[in-house]
C-alpha cells in the first residue's frame, strides 16, 4: 500500500479501561474494584491504581479483597458499556490516522504509516496522544513498532526495551505455551529466534511460529478499521424556498426513497423518523413521526408525514429539508406474498392505521389485550401497546368468556342456583336460559383479596330481556354476583 514506506503501527492498551470508564464520572478516593460473578461469587473484574497498591489483583475473591482493604469501594462491571466507550476512543483515535481497529477488549492499533509528519514526527504524535488520554483520566501504554505485533509487545511489556529482550510472552500467546517455553529455557524472543524451528512446530504447533514472524515482520498481519456505523440521514437544499405543502410532500418524498435505499442496504427499518425543515430566517419546524412497526417502504411511510407537514408555518419559505431516522430496528428480508391480512385487507393496512391514530393520541395509547396464562378472569389477559407488541393468538378456555368484563357487582338472591327473577343495574331480570356451573377455584399461591371468598361457580345467565350476564356464586360466602356480560 505503502511501496517504499516503512510501516510504523501504533498500539494502544488500556489496563483499567472499565475502571477508568466509571471514575471519569464519578471520581472515588481510595482503592476501587469493578466486580463480576463467576461461578457464584464474586470477584475483581477491574482496579485502579490504589487498589492495586494495596496488593489487589484482578480475578481475586471479592471476599478477599476486602478482608485486604476494608476501606474498598465497589460498583459491578457492565462489559457492553466498556465497549461501547472503546468503540468511542476508536473514533477518537481517527484524528492521527485513518486505519484504527480494536485490539482486544482493552486496546488499539494505528497503522500511522506516512502520518507521523503530520504531528510533528512520531515522537511527538505518541505524546500527544498521551497527553490527551491523561486529560480524559485514562491509563494508556502506547507501544511504537515496525509489525503490529512488535507495538503490541512494547505496549504491554516495555515500550523502550529491544523486541528481542521481550519476554515470549509479549508474542500475544497462550498462558499454557509460555509456561512450557520457560521450562525448556527459552524466556526471551531472542532466545525462541535463535532455537530450531522445527522442533517447536512439532510440538507447539504452526501458531507459535506464526507470531513470532507477525513480531519480526516475517509475515504480514493486517490492521481492519472498524466499518462505520450507517448513517441514517438525508438532506436536501433548496435553491428557490417553498412553501406550500404539495412542494414539502414532494421533496419529503424523494428524501424518503434516499432513506429506505439505505435502510434496505443494512436490513434495518426506521422505527421513528425526524423531518426537520430549515426555513430561510434560519428558524427550524421539526415533524416528528413514529411508527408501529419498522417500515422502509417509502409509499407507506410518505402518506404518514401529511398530517405533520400540514400543520408546518412555513414563513417566507423553506430552503432545506432534512429526514433522519431517528431509531431503526433490524427489519430482514422476508417473503413476498400477494395473499391479503385475514378480511381481506391489503398486509400492514392494520400497523398503518395504529401510526396514524398514533400520531393524534400517542403511540403508548393505542392498547390491545394479550392473554395471559391463568385461569382467574381477571388474570387471563395484560393490556400492552399494540406499537410494541405482536398478537399471540386466541384465549385458551373450557368455557366461553365474555367480551366486558368489570368487577363483581352484587345481587340481591339466595340458592345456590341462578334466580329466576332478580335486579341488576336498577333493571328488573327475568332468567330464560341458563348454563353451568363452571367452577374456578383460586391461585392459592397468590393473595387476591378480590377471590379470598373462595370457589366461584361460574353461570351463562341469559335474561327474556336480552341480557346475558356471566354470574357466580361464592358457596363459602353465599351470595351471587354479576362479572361479566356477553355480546
Amino acid at each position: 500500500m505503502f511501496d517504499g514506506i516503512k510501516r510504523r503501527v501504533v498500539s494502544l492498551w488500556f489496563p483499567r479501561l472499565a475502571s477508568d470508564r466509571i471514575l471519569r464520572a464519578r471520581p472515588v478516593d481510595g482503592p476501587f474494584v469493578l466486580t463480576f460473578s463467576q461461578n457464584n461469587a464474586n470477584r475483581v473484574y477491574c482496579l485502579n491504581e490504589a487498589a492495586e497498591a494495596r496488593g489487589l489483583y484482578r480475578g481475586m475473591s471479592f471476599s478477599d479483597a476486602r478482608a485486604f482493604c476494608p476501606d474498598l469501594s465497589s460498583r459491578p462491571a457492565d462489559p457492553p458499556a466498556d465497549q461501547r466507550f472503546l468503540s468511542l476512543l476508536r473514533r477518537w483515535a481517527t484524528r492521527w490516522c485513518p486505519w484504527v481497529g480494536f485490539d482486544g477488549e482493552d486496546g488499539l492499533v494505528l497503522d500511522i504509516t506516512g502520518a507521523a509528519h503530520l504531528f510533528g514526527g512520531e515522537t511527538a504524535m505518541t505524546d500527544a496522544m498521551g497527553a490527551h488520554l491523561a486529560t480524559a483520566g485514562l491509563s494508556v501504554r502506547i507501544g511504537l513498532g515496525n509489525t503490529r505485533g512488535a507495538s503490541w509487545a512494547k505496549a504491554h511489556f516495555g515500550s523502550d526495551a529491544i523486541l528481542e529482550e521481550l519476554p515470549v510472552a509479549a508474542l500475544r500467546l497462550e498462558p499454557e505455551t509460555v509456561t512450557a517455553l520457560k521450562r525448556m529455557g527459552l524466556c526471551s524472543i531472542g532466545q525462541l529466534a535463535a532455537a530450531p524451528r522445527a522442533p517447536l512446530a512439532r510440538r507447539f504447533g504452526p501458531g507459535l511460529m506464526l507470531r513470532l514472524d507477525q513480531a519480526l515482520g516475517h509475515q504480514p498481519e493486517q490492521i481492519s478499521p472498524a466499518p462505520e456505523p450507517p448513517h441514517y440521514a438525508v438532506r436536501m437544499t433548496l435553491p428557490d424556498p417553498i412553501g406550500l405543502e404539495a412542494d414539502v410532500m414532494a421533496g419529503t418524498e424523494r428524501l424518503l426513497d434516499r432513506l429506505c435505499a439505505t435502510l434496505k442496504d443494512n436490513q434495518t427499518g426506521a422505527r421513528m423518523l425526524c423531518l426537520t425543515l430549515r426555513r430561510v430566517d434560519q428558524e427550524a419546524q421539526s415533524v416528528e413521526l413514529r411508527l408501529a412497526r419498522p417500515l422502509r417502504d417509502p409509499a407507506r411511510i410518505l402518506p404518514l408525514f401529511q398530517r405533520g407537514v400540514a400543520e408546518v408555518d412555513a414563513g417566507f419559505g423553506i430552503d432545506q429539508l432534512r429526514l433522519e431516522a431517528v431509531q431503526v430496528e433490524p427489519m430482514p428480508p422476508e417473503q413476498v406474498t400477494h395473499v391479503n391480512d385475514v378480511g381481506g385487507r391489503p398486509p400492514g393496512r392494520l400497523d398503518d392505521l395504529i401510526t396514524r391514530i398514533g400520531t393524534r393520541i400517542g403511540l403508548e395509547n393505542v392498547l390491545r389485550f394479550l392473554p395471559a396464562d391463568s385461569h382467574i378472569p381477571e388474570r387471563s389477559f395484560i393490556i400492552a401497546p399494540a406499537a410494541y407488541s405482536e398478537p399471540q393468538g386466541n384465549w385458551v378456555a373450557s368455557r366461553p368468556r365474555p367480551i366486558i368484563l368489570f368487577p363483581p357487582e352484587p345481587i340481591a338472591a339466595t340458592g345456590d342456583r341462578p334466580p329466576a327473577q332478580f335486579r341488576w343495574r336498577r333493571m328488573a331480570l327475568t332468567t330464560g336460559r341458563v348454563t353451568g356451573p363452571e367452577r374456578i377455584a383460586p391461585e392459592w399461591w397468590l393473595d387476591d383479596p378480590n377471590w379470598r371468598s373462595g370457589l366461584r361457580d361460574y353461570w351463562r345467565v341469559e335474561t327474556r330481556q336480552g341480557r346475558r350476564l356471566w354470574m357466580f356464586y361464592t358457596p363459602q360466602n353465599p351470595g351471587w354476583f354479576v362479572h361479566g356480560e356477553f355480546p
